[in-house]
């Protein structure tokens, strides 16, 4: 009988490892007593229901498709952002919700306008970054929404800034104190906890919404998700921005 190897990690990386599990199990204690960042994590789950009921749907339709692979992306994006938030990597998770919010734009173009989604999958390079680079995106969303504030990018250039390139503010992420030193390897904070989580929610509430519109609304298997996104979502707005609830009822 064959034996199952477990000491496959060189010693270091299995302490690594290790340390890792011990901190999710802080975050989760951490989590347990916050219902604010229970709420965030729920609302992620809906959303990668949402995104999980989306690929199942079988079409032949390629711009239809491209939406898939769209949504596909940010579920893995959102599981792999939550693991290492939970694991004491709150730079590189801010760094994948960068893509998520990269993907958000491109989504809320092509719900906007379906023609451009097959400009995109069937442009070239020189074509793609003259008209779909992350600028040119944003820049056509505020057009399109009538917006001169510039806020889309300014949060872009914040998740870059702060999580995805290596500039003098990227290392802020890297302290467990706002003012003390950076660190090596992962490190669980309250305080960077909740702000990984819950720019993780309102990026998948978006998610959401964009992947809720772009459904057939004729698919009778995707209803009972839909639905349920749509009421943990008036949970979530309830919350963080009762104003927008007031607004719309």
């Amino acid at each position: 009988m064959m034996t199952k190897n477990t000491n496959i990690l060189p010693s270091n990386l299995t302490k690594l490892h290790n340390g890792e599990e011990e901190l999710r199990q802080k975050a989760l204690g951490i989590i347990t007593a916050d219902k604010r960042l229970q709420l965030h994590l729920t609302a992620i789950e809906s959303v990668m229901d949402l995104a999980d009921i989306f690929r199942q749907l079988d079409t032949n339709d390629e711009n239809l498709k491209v939406t898939q692979i769209l949504a596909m992306r940010t579920f893995n994006a959102f599981a792999a952002s939550l693991k290492l938030a939970l694991s004491g990597y709150n730079q590189n998770s801010a760094m994948i919700l960068r893509d998520v919010l990269e993907t958000v734009f491109l989504l809320s173009l092509f719900a906007g306008d379906r023609t451009q989604i097959e400009r995109w999958r069937l442009a070239d390079k020189k074509t793609r970054m003259k008209e779909f680079s992350p600028v040119k995106v944003r820049e056509k969303l505020d057009l399109r929404d009538g917006l001169t504030s510039k806020r889309r990018a300014e949060i872009y250039e914040l998740f870059s800034e702060l999580a995805s390139h290596p500039t003098m503010k990227s290392d802020y992420m890297m302290r467990p104190q706002k003012d003390g030193d950076a660190v090596i390897g992962p490190f669980m904070e309250a305080t960077a906890l909740e702000a990984v989580i819950s720019e993780m929610g309102r990026l998948a509430v978006q998610v959401g919404e964009l992947i809720n519109a772009i459904i057939p609304a004729t698919w009778a298997l995707a209803i009972p998700t839909r639905l349920a996104f749509s009421l943990q979502k008036r949970d979530w707005l309830a919350t963080f921005y009762p104003d927008a609830i007031f607004k719309s009822s």
